[in-house]
């Protein structure tokens, strides 16, 4: 059926005068009148019965005065369903992040995110910044929250958070009542780090940071959830370093600590290189934005900065 058509008969149906409805559509009633007529002979019914008084909906044009409301209706919801997928609006986002993301900046990003964008569906996938650059190269997620540093060939990775390391100490260690611990002082401690094979650059870049202090970590044990790092913390097995968000996952017996001098580390967004969704797109705007409106003060100088 010809849709122009189907709209001259709505016009008309809804207005039950040709000369009113030809005003309205803006044509003269000559045409809008043949055209009624070609349709009607398209679908091979009356539609209207004519009179030089009235003009009448039949019984077929009443059902298709319905139907062609709602053909349109349809018609004007898909273009704005159209234009809502090219604003990012509607659809899916697969996202990887890393342990530490969702204890500060992943909870906001999302609070901001739902806020603009509720009906695109999430899905999380919570991994180590290894698996996750696995992950964001085959597609199975489309965003990632990674850790520096990371091979990301093919991959485009922004900083949007840059925080001091904390030691994680048992509450009954001899350097739990300093507010500041140099690295130095833990050279006989026992370390709790993530496995090397799920996190190798984050893994080989702490343990670089001890030995530029003067000495190699001794690792007691290796641990792929943070919590249970810190678990082994409080029951003093060992101490940890952490990202300073880890200060929000408070635990009876574990107390934190900064560094002096201070070494810090950096929380970026990865999403392929040339990746053209508009929901990524929207997404990565939405960290920007809401990462700054937290960023760390500076460092005054970064001699010992994780890169």
């Amino acid at each position: 059926m010809d849709l122009r058509r189907l709209r001259y008969f709505i016009a008309v149906a809804e207005e039950l005068h040709f000369g009113r409805a030809a005003a309205r559509l803006r044509i003269a009633q000559p045409p809008l009148s043949q055209q009624i007529r070609l349709l009607e002979q398209e679908i091979g019914v009356t539609l209207f019965n004519r009179s030089t008084r009235r003009v009448e909906l039949t019984a077929a044009g009443r059902a298709l005065l319905a139907e062609g409301r709602s053909v349109f209706e349809h018609a004007e919801r898909a273009v704005r369903m159209a234009q809502r997928a090219s604003r990012g609006e509607v659809g899916h986002l697969a996202i990887g992040f890393v342990p530490a993301a969702d204890l500060d900046l992943l909870p906001r990003v999302l609070r901001a995110w739902a806020e603009h964008f509720p009906h695109v569906e999430i899905e999380l996938h919570a991994m180590l910044s290894g698996p996750q650059i696995e992950a964001l190269r085959d597609g199975r997620v489309q965003v990632g929250f990674v850790r520096l540093p990371v091979d990301h060939g093919g991959l485009a990775v922004e900083v949007i958070q840059r925080e001091p390391l904390v030691v994680a100490l048992p509450e009954t260690h001899r350097l739990a009542r300093r507010t500041r611990v140099r690295l130095t002082d833990l050279q006989h401690d026992g370390m709790i780090l993530f496995p090397r094979h799920m996190a190798p650059s984050y893994h080989d870049l702490l343990v670089s940071v001890c030995r530029r202090a003067g000495f190699t970590p001794r690792v007691l044990h290796e641990t792929e959830s943070m919590q249970t790092n810190i678990g082994l913390v409080a029951a003093g097995l060992g101490v940890s370093l952490h990202a300073a968000s880890i200060r929000t996952l408070q635990r009876a017996g574990v107390v934190y600590r900064r560094l002096a001098p201070p070494v810090y580390t950096e929380l970026a967004v990865a999403y392929a290189r040339h990746e053209t969704s508009p929901i990524v797109e929207a997404f990565v705007r939405v960290v920007r934005e809401t990462a700054g409106r937290r960023r760390a003060r500076p460092a005054p100088a970064r001699p010992a900065t994780v890169p």
